[in-house]
């Protein structure tokens, strides 16, 4: 990795995925050939799960120059030295973004894509050949014959088209069959293909897309690879070293770090720590950038409580498996960036994970949605989760009781039931878990000691 101080400040690369661009314009990069390199050696098939603006689309595009032969963009970088720059492959890149909400939308998204391949390389084309699954067949085939060179293939937000329509079951399952058929021919056409890179948020069971998918090797929890999207603690004291100044760095941690995907060290999601670069203000930059809107509906259709997800255990297969007819919030959560592994734990033949938010930034934003969701009161329960610690650390028991009553009062009952839970002990729990967790204070859930068991701890400096 390059771990090179920086000494003079750049432009910042703010939604910028064009390796090009990147590199021409001299703006900030994190060496992530290094690790590049390791998994071209390592394999050909490979499938990487990492949630929304986290660098995926960067990491595509800078395999689709590599694979190109642009040798000046990696002048500097440490694959550069290596790599052969006399050969020169094909690269088909499909990018399945867009509004592509019915199969007939998809076909046509990826048709369009395919008929540029074609002109592009002045491929043979049949016109009764109107299907994506053949289309894609054909152009590999004759790209391998015209160039003599295997053929890349690249697949950026592999998922959209399901996941855009994850809330209509019929609809997501149509997209699902049709982007199955697609797949289906990285197997089947395997002797034209020399390397395949596909990326999205979900990690989908294989067996969703068929056997087209079964050929790749998932590295999204593979630790030697782990950092290949994402920023360490490294790469911001030296990449970024100029942009720290005036910032507390210990805040910055608890604000962005924390995610972890089994690798030696926990990373910052990019698209945060690039506009706490620009604005110099700690805000939920990535939070903000696509709220979970689904996520809180179902936690509110299947009366899930928010204290469930605090240092949370579960089996390995529960959130690394993702099936349409059959999925765990937990694994919603987790792919989607709101919830990260804290720890592994082997026991006997299972593995499990021990599941907790990555960072304050994520705990904080995730409960303020989830408690204005219901509450409709916006921005006044963050507020009122200030005042309870305050009110707490002043020993204000009449303050504390107000604000607790002025809270419930617009809560729906209805949220949990009489029926489910035997009694509301865990209902209200549920509502002021969701207050504090909008603070900055150390909670612990289910707390055991011997003096018995608490619903809530809170841990306060006062």
């Amino acid at each position: 990795m390059n771990t090179e101080i920086q000494t003079n400040r750049r432009p910042l690369p703010i939604g910028d995925q064009s390796f090009s661009d990147l590199r021409h314009e001299g703006c900030y990069y994190v060496d992530k050939t290094p690790l590049i390199r390791q998994m071209i050696n390592e394999g050909r098939y490979y499938f990487l799960s990492r949630p929304r603006r986290f660098g995926k689309s960067l990491l595509v595009d800078t395999l689709q120059e590599l694979f190109e032969g642009n040798e000046t963009l990696f002048k500097g970088l440490d694959i550069h030295p290596h790599w052969d720059w006399s050969v020169q492959y094909p690269v088909v890149r499909l990018t399945l973004d867009g509004k592509v909400s019915t199969p007939e939308h998809l076909e046509n998204h990826v048709l369009n894509q395919l008929y540029k391949f074609e002109q592009e390389f002045d491929l043979k084309t049949f016109p009764a050949v109107r299907t994506a699954p053949k289309r894609l067949e054909n152009v590999l085939y004759f790209l391998h014959q015209k160039t003599d060179r295997q053929v890349v293939v690249l697949v950026d937000e592999y998922d959209k088209p399901v996941l855009d329509v994850l809330e209509d079951g019929e609809k997501a399952r149509a997209n699902r069959d049709c982007l199955r058929e697609i797949y289906s021919i990285l197997k089947s056409s395997q002797k034209h293909i020399r390397f395949v890179f596909v990326t999205g948020i979900t990690m989908f069971s294989k067996t969703s897309f068929s056997s087209g998918l079964n050929i790749l090797d998932d590295i999204s929890l593979y630790p030697p690879l782990a950092s290949i999207c994402g920023y360490t603690d490294q790469d911001l004291e030296t990449v970024f070293a100029p942009e720290l100044e005036g910032l507390d760095r210990d805040k910055i941690r608890i604000w962005y770090n924390g995610y972890h995907w089994l690798g030696d060290e926990k990373l910052y999601n990019p698209h945060d720590i690039l506009h706490l670069f620009k604005k110099c203000e700690f805000r939920a930059h990535w939070f903000k950038s696509g709220e979970p809107g689904y996520l809180y509906r179902l936690f509110e259709d299947n009366q899930v409580s928010p204290m469930q997800l605090d240092n949370r255990v579960v089996d390995a297969d529960l959130v690394t498996n993702f099936e349409l007819d059959q999925f765990s919030h937990e694994a919603l959560l987790f792919q989607s960036g709101y919830l990260t592994i804290k720890e592994k734990e082997v026991k006997k033949d299972n593995i499990l994970y021990h599941m907790d938010y990555p960072n304050y930034e994520v705990q904080r934003s995730f409960n303020a949605g989830l408690a204005e969701h219901l509450t409709k009161r916006g921005k006044e329960v963050a507020a009122t989760g200030e005042d309870l610690v305050q009110a707490l650390g002043e020993n204000n028991f009449s303050m504390f009781k107000e604000k607790i009553q002025d809270l419930l009062s617009e809560f729906p009952y209805t949220w949990y039931d009489q029926a489910n839970l035997g009694d509301y002990e865990a209902w209200y729990a549920s509502l002021l878990y969701l207050c504090f967790r909008t603070t900055e204070v150390d909670l612990k859930v289910e707390e055991v000691t011997k003096h018995g068991r608490s619903d809530l701890v809170l841990l306060h400096e006062r």
